[in-house]
């Protein structure tokens, strides 16, 4: 296959064992993830479909799991133990031989999925995650199902290092899945494809023109892009065992920790190891770099505590503090404003919302790209709000871009495009056409 364009589809997969999050248990469908109106499964009064058909084709797994479920109910099972428990479950049943295609020949097993075993034997933090879900896991199997220990850390660490989490079309985590083709694709902190998901169906797409496709040469993200080189190798180190060396990350990043310059007609950012701006030669004062670091500080608590929860009272206090001290791409900075725009958004402070997302935009930019789905849903959240306030032509601007985006990174049949983008355009569409005759 000659040149493959960007917005190109090069693989869908369904999952080889998936579960729902726990935490979405009575909200969504427990087959295929969708939230509405709901029924209990009788048998283990544990789990929640949409209809008959979705409780039909969640049978096959579930028949397995579903007295077990009963029995440990009411306490609700962690998501790693009924993930663990079905891929034993299922492959209890001969589902070692199923087999996940990437292309018309190539394709990957469970067994083939990396296992890394001595890493995992010498991580003691997962050591003590295991012991845990074997705890957990016999009293929920029972003895009889259960592989032996050598047999089930391996099962353990091709979990833990190949899971995708599976995203909602928001991009929030709503379930976790192993999917046997798409476990081939390595990561970069560069990618130059996306996953993104409908339903419990993986897709991947291309977010940049590919001489080829060749797939030791496609690359997703494994961790979240707006991090510092430092927190994604560490982040990628304890939990997948590699150094990323890729291009960003043996880049430097003047911006991601940086101050505000001391002059505020200069916008280069400055480090306080520096006694001055290395661009217009502003003094860097001991007391600013005082006032830098407790700032820095003062977030870092903030952040940490509104990890659950984003509160625009602190937020707020948070971006007041940063003002004059903080670089406008100082990752703590865009991640405050990232929290006050989803808390305003939680309160429905439209006016609020609106400007946090348009000063969220250039830290987008700068740590995801142009053509990423969060940089396509921000302006589409825009959008929307724009013209829930009144502004039509600002809002069909915002949406325009977002379908730049999102029809490269979910393309035009995905249910975010036909589904919210495309009547949200139309509606600006009109409106502005409105607009523009004194209507």
């Amino acid at each position: 296959m000659s040149g493959v364009k960007r917005g190109t589809t090069i693989f869908t997969g369904r999952p080889f064992v998936f579960v729902l999050g726990s935490k979405h248990r009575t909200t969504r469908c427990d087959n295929c993830l969708r939230s509405g109106k709901l029924s209990k499964c009788s048998g283990c009064q544990y789990v929640y479909y949409c209809d008959r058909n979705c409780q039909r084709e969640s049978w096959r797994i579930h028949k397995a799991e579903c007295a077990h479920l009963d029995k440990v109910s009411p306490r609700v099972l962690p998501d790693a133990a009924r993930l663990m428990a079905r891929i034993i479950l299922k492959l209890n049943r001969g589902g070692a031989d199923e087999a996940g295609y990437y292309t018309e020949k190539s394709f990957r097993k469970f067994k083939d999925l990396m296992s890394h075993y001595s890493d995992i034997k010498a991580d003691a933090k997962r050591q003590v995650h295991f012991t845990t879900l074997y705890g957990v896991l016999l009293q929920f199997l029972g003895e009889a199902n259960m592989p032996n220990v050598a047999e089930l850390m391996g099962i353990y660490g091709r979990m833990c290092t190949n899971s995708f989490n599976i995203l909602d079309v928001n991009m929030n985590t709503i379930g976790v899945g192993i999917y046997l083709g798409a476990s081939v694709m390595d990561h970069s902190c560069r990618p130059n494809a996306v996953a993104v998901f409908e339903g419990t169906t993986i897709v991947v797409r291309t977010v940049t023109d590919l001489p080829s496709l060749d797939w030791s040469q496609i690359r997703i993200s494994y961790v979240d892009l707006l991090n510092s080189n430092k927190d994604r190798r560490e982040e990628l180190h304890s939990s997948y065992y590699f150094w990323c060396d890729c291009e960003r990350c043996k880049s430097e990043e003047p911006m991601a920790e940086a101050a505000a310059c001391p002059s505020s007609s200069c916008d280069s950012p400055c480090s306080v190891e520096a006694d001055e701006c290395g661009k217009c030669g502003a003094r860097i004062s001991e007391e600013f770099k005082q006032t830098f670091r407790e700032v820095v500080d003062f977030t870092a608590h903030h952040l940490e505590k509104m990890k659950t929860m984003a509160y625009l009272d602190v937020s707020k206090i948070c971006l007041k503090k940063q003002k004059g001290v903080m670089h406008k791409f100082n990752i703590q900075h865009v991640r405050t404003l990232e929290m006050a725009h989803i808390a305003a958004m939680n309160l429905e402070c439209w006016e609020d919302a609106e400007f946090y997302g348009n000063e969220l935009v250039p830290g987008y930019l700068m740590y995801y790209g142009e053509i990423h789905p969060l940089t396509g849903l921000l302006y589409l959240t825009t959008g929307k709000i724009q013209l829930h306030l009144g502004k039509p032509k600002e809002g069909l601007r915002a949406l325009n871009k977002a379908s730049a985006v999102l029809t490269i990174t979910h393309g035009n049949k995905h249910s975010l495009v036909q589904e919210e983008l495309r009547p949200l355009l139309y509606q600006a569409a009109m409106e502005s056409s409105g607009d523009t005759h004194g209507v």
